[in-house]
């Protein structure tokens, strides 16, 4: 199953794909949420079975990210061995973690303010992991997925200058600036990708930039949930940004993003998005 939300911002409407037919979920809830993905896919796949889910048609509608805002935001930093190499990093033995703000989250599509004073706005690909079960100390990597609602696109849109040079010390300023986190345009049940080996791509005005696959990732899925839930507990609707591939902007191969750039990114069975910058 492929999970979205259709419609205006503040106002969409949780749909569910299930082999190419579209259908409206609000009979069964309000929003794609924490709450809805405990329980959800059973539900859906129940009503689904009854007959008791309309179709509907959203071609030519907005899509909102597949969640609506998480309650929190986890980021793996440096998780491409390649990726650490071009931001002048050995690989980390250890996992890195760092947060960004909840209100970060926006559509697929939607445009992208680049912040005030922003000359090193940079960006992302990367595989995104949606908790559905709460996870406290698992047991094992093996566990994981059990845990997992399912996989989503992400950008994990950067400032450089305010991440690395007027930091302090920690990420967080030069991650959570308004729209830096573009989800979707799906949320896809783990049944339907190998989250272990899909192919994510960046473009910048129609010129490639990142072109890597998640079985280069250092750290990988199940690790990352397993090794997260013994620090802290994960909650349904929780999102994990899994880290991204070299080919960024702060490479220095390639120019920071300007108004008006365009930045295209798909990740293989999770779909496309397409961002303006203004």
């Amino acid at each position: 199953m492929r999970f979205a939300r259709s419609g205006a911002p503040g106002d969409e409407t949780p749909i569910v794909d299930v082999d190419g037919t579209t259908y409206d979920l609000s009979p069964l809830t309000a929003d794609i949420d924490g709450d809805f993905l405990e329980d959800g896919p059973r539900r859906v796949r129940e009503a689904l079975a009854a007959g008791s889910l309309e179709p509907i048609d959203v071609a030519g509608s907005r899509l909102g990210a597949p969640i609506t805002r998480p309650s929190a935001i986890y980021c793996v930093g440096m998780n491409y061995a390649a990726h650490a190499a071009e931001s002048g990093s050995a690989p980390p033995e250890n996992l890195v973690l760092f947060m960004k703000a909840p209100n970060t989250v926006i559509g697929p599509n939607d445009e992208v303010t680049i912040p005030r004073s922003s000359e090193k706005t940079d960006w992302e690909v990367e595989l995104a992991v949606v908790i559905g079960r709460r996870a406290s100390y698992l047991d094992g990597p093996e566990q994981s997925l059990d845990h997992i609602a399912g996989f989503t696109v992400a950008n994990d849109l950067s400032e450089r200058a305010w991440q690395l040079e007027t930091s302090g010390g920690q990420w967080g300023k030069g991650k959570s600036a308004p729209g830096f986190s573009p989800l979707g345009p799906w949320l896809v049940t783990p049944d339907e990708v190998d989250h272990a080996n899909l192919r994510l791509r960046s473009f910048v005005n129609g010129e490639p930039r990142q072109d890597s696959s998640t079985s280069d990732l250092i750290f990988d899925v199940p690790y990352i949930v397993w090794h997260l839930s013994q620090h802290l507990a994960l909650e349904p609707g929780d999102v994990i940004m899994t880290g991204t591939p070299q080919g960024v902007a702060l490479s220095g191969r390639f120019p920071y993003l300007k108004r008006g750039d365009v930045v295209e990114l798909d990740i293989e069975g999770l779909g496309s998005q397409r961002q303006v910058f203004a």
